[in-house]
């Protein structure tokens, strides 16, 4: 028998239950993995609470870092023995032992850590489409990015940095904003005693800002297009202070003929042909030491209810990892 969370029903943390699970082999196509380390990310928070839907019973956590016990049929890019890290659905990364699809597994580079596996995949990968793909930053750009202490945020910082860009960076604390500094903010702002939109227009002399990455939805919407240059790109990966209400199109074009993208990591991680080279520039920024992944809080997976507790209440910054 393994361990692994589970919910049966949808709600607070309270609502995942550390049990007993039955791991068999992997069938065709599939791989089972032995867990070292597994991530934790916003993204599982929606899944429990029922924002983002799937069948019960379900497990959670999209991200994980391990050892291969065993190869289905048809899978030629993976062996028993190899080190390997994913990110993407299904769900089920908090268990001990998983079986799961091969197709959005990785080997994972003897230079980084299976904890470092584990915390940078989904944020990492996300932060590859956003500044490669969402909008392609170029040298010279101006930028906003929201939650610049976050997990995204602090991986995003640094590759913004090394590809030229000015970086402006929201955070709710002092402590947030220099931490956000510390990882290639140009700029902080302390969204709580100031208004973003106000600074950004400071800034920048009132032209703007080429992008806004902006994983917190619906609190900050309107403000950052207020920050955006005409033709700027919002772009919206994520729904911490809720989904972003419906909204008129025309209103992007009075602003400026805006651009505005709503991507998913997993339209990338499905296509074995976008992932690849996405894993393979994602190790190479950290291997060459221009991205740092740093753990910043570690829980045991049993104590998964407490992880997800302080996520939300916003007490962690950058990456967390879950012990099996």
């Amino acid at each position: 028998m393994s361990k692994a969370i589970r919910i049966f029903e949808t709600g607070g943390p309270e609502v995942m239950q550390w049990i007993d699970v039955e791991v068999g082999d992997p069938g065709p196509g599939e791989v089972r993995v032995r867990h070292e380390a597994v991530g934790l990310n916003y993204i599982d928070v929606y899944f429990r609470t029922g924002l983002y839907k799937q069948q019960l019973p379900a497990g959670l956590g999209m991200e994980g870092a391990g050892v291969v016990e065993a190869v289905g049929d048809g899978v030629p890019h993976l062996n028993v023995g190899d080190r390997v890290a994913y990110a993407g659905r299904p769900t089920g990364a908090y268990a001990q032992v998983r079986v799961m699809p091969a197709d959005i597994v990785v080997r994972l580079p003897d230079a980084i850590s299976f904890e470092q596996g584990a915390a940078m995949m989904l944020q990492g990968l996300t932060t590859q489409y956003l500044v490669r793909d969402s909008y392609r930053v170029q040298a010279g750009d101006t930028v906003l990015l929201h939650a610049a202490a976050g997990g995204v945020g602090l991986i995003a910082s640094q590759w913004l940095k090394a590809l030229g860009a000015t970086v402006i960076g929201t955070a709710g604390s002092d402590e947030k904003a220099a931490l956000a500094r510390a990882h290639g903010c140009d700029h902080t702002i302390v969204y709580t005693r100031e208004s973003f939109v106000d600074k950004v227009k400071e800034i920048t002399g009132g032209k703007g800002v080429a992008a806004v990455y902006d994983s917190v939805g619906k609190d900050t919407f309107n403000g950052s297009l207020d920050c955006l240059a005409p033709r700027g790109t919002m772009v919206v990966f994520g729904n911490a202070s809720g989904p972003v209400p419906p909204f008129d199109l025309s209103v992007l074009g009075n602003k400026g003929s805006l651009r505005i993208t709503r991507p998913t990591l997993m339209t990338y991680v499905v296509h074995r042909e976008l992932l690849e080279p996405m894993a393979a520039e994602l190790f190479e920024m950290v291997t060459s030491g221009r991205v740092k992944i740093e753990v910043r809080q570690r829980y045991a997976l049993a104590d998964v209810a407490q992880a997800h507790r302080d996520l939300e209440g916003r007490k962690t910054t950058g990456t967390t990892i879950l012990l099996p």
